[in-house]
């Protein structure tokens, strides 16, 4: 019977609370302006902290009439604030109400009320705007539709502290890389620098997050921000005084990011006392475990990018406060859904001598410290079940906050990692021996590789790329670990940000000192690497070309074969056309590769030689840079080398004219290229060498190279007399 009643009575509930609500959506409507305020007033009052009856209200239609309320001149200024209060209160929702208001057209209405003198009401319509806007659902743009906002956003900011705090805080949500000029160009700076000596804290901090967005990767801001002056002091001292330890944590960390972005703008130098006494400190120290794992993150991921290009600031962090080790705590929070179930099973109910699965019972409650603790206290033994039961949830919604940042911790000590190793042979040996009693810092990078973060991942693969650098690490640790294997299964299906950095450090992995070279070739990574070649990402273009290239390089007829086979002489030849240069360059590099050694040469040449003179024909009569024709001219030096591929460079006229052109070039390295060219065509130890002297001679090659013995170049002149000596032999 019970069962039979459960469900009327859930509908019976559900139907009160509906018209609860329609009872409040009808007050609206009701002819009497004083009613209407009550009815708003009583609204406000039911819907703080009660998202269901927010949810209730929007599907009801609370929101259009409550925005019609705010626009109506008649309406009195009471009502009209009152309906923003409300309007705000609905926005601390769920982010499906913050969708619903959106598509009601809140922000545009919220903006025109901004036009009102009242105070009051200005700031309630702010304070709406700052919830709306600080949701990830929201669209920023619309912040910029229509250009009269900003400007009045502006002159909106003397008016309280109130509304300076809420407009920095929408400006600092809202400002996107592409909006940072817009802010700019209408006196964001000037206006909101004052703010950072404001009494109100709340206003202070708003105003330096403002600042930290402005000056990401923004080489006009951070340069004007270094002239500002806040009540006769320079901006970067007030950042330096915000970082003190007596302020805030959460100020400490936004000031040392503002200087961070200023420093990787170039508008701090790097051994600047700011940054390598104040700011690099400050950073490390928000990494220690003392912090909160959100502060940990934050500090560990833009000391990684302040020192990202510095070898020096890389050093001092290596050495400061034991950072690499401090590291290693980043890896103590589990982030497997199978982990994270078995502590909880293991530790939440541990209190009560039971687990998940067999939780203790006021029938059951087993050998735990609850029976202690009833027979010491004398309470009931339900009293005390309860009060540990609530123990335990405040443990489990910890655990579940510690777990929520797991990823994020990896995700920030694999970037640091990376940032800390990309230049220093040291620092690299002291990252990769930072060791826990059960593992390693390869087998972390190597975990890594297979988490199910996208993000982690992509760490971790820049974590290996940067100390993949290291010659002595691709020949130890990287060969005992058989990092290629994860780093092949990660190419396999990944996203393009992720591809991009596995592909590179593949490349490092496929160079000629690396163990790893010849079980990653085994694996049938050529296939791979050639669909690289095809992608629409210059960036993977040129990985998959670079390795191939390294692949080459001193390698087996067998494999420079059937690398050809595998790329096809027509996508060979594409990507010796393409648009962007670095690929064109690891192509000709590539393309040098395989024509080495004489017999490589020749069998190549003979299959296609036709198609690579007329690439470089191309290439040589083309507008490319010097770089791009001095290696198309060694190209040319290896054909000349070989024993019947040499022809096909001695039956080109247009060639031959084309490298005595080269030879009385302007740029040394073009000259150089084009003399060693002919001095392998001359060399009078082979086969018809005199015939080609002879033809070379009457085309004025002679003339030239004894001109050449003169050049300033030493260099030029020991090849063009090298080359000279053939004629005399």
């Amino acid at each position: 019977m019970a069962c039979l009643l459960e469900a009327p009575l859930r509908i019976s509930v559900l139907s009160e609370v509906t018209a609860t609500s329609r009872h409040y959506v009808d007050r609206l409507f009701d002819p009497d302006p004083q009613k209407v305020l009550q009815g708003v007033i009583d609204m406000k009052n039911a819907v703080i902290g009660n998202n269901k009856q927010k949810a209730n209200l929007i599907v009801l239609g609370a929101v259009p009439r409550l925005l019609y309320l705010l626009q109506q001149s008649s309406s009195s200024l009471q009502l009209r604030t009152e309906c923003a209060v409300v309007l705000g209160s609905l926005a601390m929702g769920t982010e499906n109400n913050i969708k619903s208001l959106v598509d009601c057209h809140i922000i545009p209405t919220l903006l025109q009320g901004l036009l009102c003198p009242d105070l009051v009401f200005t700031e309630a319509c702010l304070r709406c705007l700052r919830t709306v806007f600080i949701s990830p659902v929201t669209p920023v743009q619309l912040l910029y539709t229509d250009p009269t906002v900003i400007p009045h956003l502006m002159s909106l900011l003397s008016n309280s502290q109130r509304t300076q705090e809420y407009i920095t805080q929408i400006f600092s949500h809202c400002c996107k890389p592409e909006h940072q000029t817009v802010l700019f160009n209408h006196g964001a700076i000037q206006n909101i620098a004052p703010l950072l000596i404001s009494p109100s804290y709340k206003v202070r901090m708003q105003a330096l997050k403002c600042f930290s967005v402005l000056a990401y990767e923004n080489t006009q801001v951070s340069m004007t921000l270094v002239n500002v002056l806040v009540d006769g002091e320079q901006l970067t001292q007030v950042f330096v005084k915000m970082m003190q330890r007596d302020q805030p944590v959460e100020m400490q960390l936004t000031a040392a990011k503002c200087l961070t972005y200023m420093c990787r703008a170039g508008a701090i130098r790097t051994d600047d006392g700011s940054i390598v006494l104040k700011t690099l400190p400050c950073l490390v120290r928000m990494c220690s475990k003392e912090h909160l794992l959100e502060e940990r993150v934050e500090g560990a991921e833009t000391l990684a990018y302040l020192m990202e290009p510095d070898v020096e600031l890389q050093r001092i962090a290596s050495t400061t406060d034991h950072l690499v080790a401090m590291l290693a705590d980043y890896f103590k929070y589990p982030s497997s859904v199978s982990a994270i179930a078995d502590i909880k099973r293991r530790s939440v109910y541990w209190p009560l001598g039971g687990d998940c699965l067999n939780p203790p019972t006021a029938g059951n409650p087993g050998q735990s410290l609850v029976s202690a603790a009833c027979v010491l206290s004398g309470l009931s033994l339900t009293f005390c079940l309860c009060a540990a039961a609530y123990l335990c949830t405040l443990h489990s919604l910890q655990l579940d906050h510690d777990l929520k940042h797991a990823h994020e911790l990896r995700q920030a000590a694999f970037k640091l990692y990376a940032s800390l190793g990309s230049n220093d042979e040291d620092i690299r040996k002291k990252v990769l021996e930072s060791i826990t009693e059960t593992e390693n810092m390869m087998d972390r990078i190597v975990s890594g590789l297979s988490e199910s973060s996208i993000k982690v991942r992509l760490a971790a693969v820049r974590c290996l790329h940067s100390l993949s650098r290291s010659v002595q690490q691709l020949r130890t640790s990287f060969h005992d670990h058989a990092v290629w294997k994860p780093l092949m299964k990660l190419l396999q299906n990944a996203p393009d940000e992720v591809l991009v950095m596995a592909s590179s450090t593949l490349c490092n992995l496929l160079l000629e000192f690396s163990p790893s070279k010849e079980p990653i070739l085994e694996s049938g990574v050529i296939e791979l690497l050639c669909s690289l070649t095809q992608s629409d990402s210059p960036a993977l273009r040129v990985n998959g070309i670079w390795a191939l290239m390294n692949m080459a390089f001193q390698a087996d007829q067998k494999v420079k074969v059937e690398i050809v086979r595998c790329l096809g002489t027509e996508q060979l030849f594409r990507l010796l056309s393409d648009p962007d240069t670095n690929v064109l360059m690891k192509t000709l590099g590539l393309l040098r590769n395989l024509l080495s050694t004489r017999p490589h040469i020749d069998q190549i040449m003979s299959s296609h030689g036709k198609q690579i003179m007329q690439a470089v024909t191309l290439i040589l009569e083309a507008e490319h840079s010097i770089e791009v024709k001095e290696q198309t001219l060694c190209i040319l030096a290896n054909i000349a080398d070989g024993n019947t591929a040499k022809e096909l460079i001695m039956t080109n006229d247009d060639m031959l004219q084309k490298i005595k052109y080269y030879m009385g070039h302007s740029n040394v390295k073009l000259q150089l290229a084009a003399t060693f060219c002919v001095s392998n065509l001359i060399w009078n130890e082979e086969d018809g060498s005199q015939d080609r002297q002879d033809k070379l001679r009457e085309m004025g090659f002679v003339d030239v190279l004894h001109k050449l013995t003169q050049s300033a170049d030493p260099n030029l002149s020991d090849r063009a007399k090298t080359a000279l000596q053939q004629y005399l032999a």
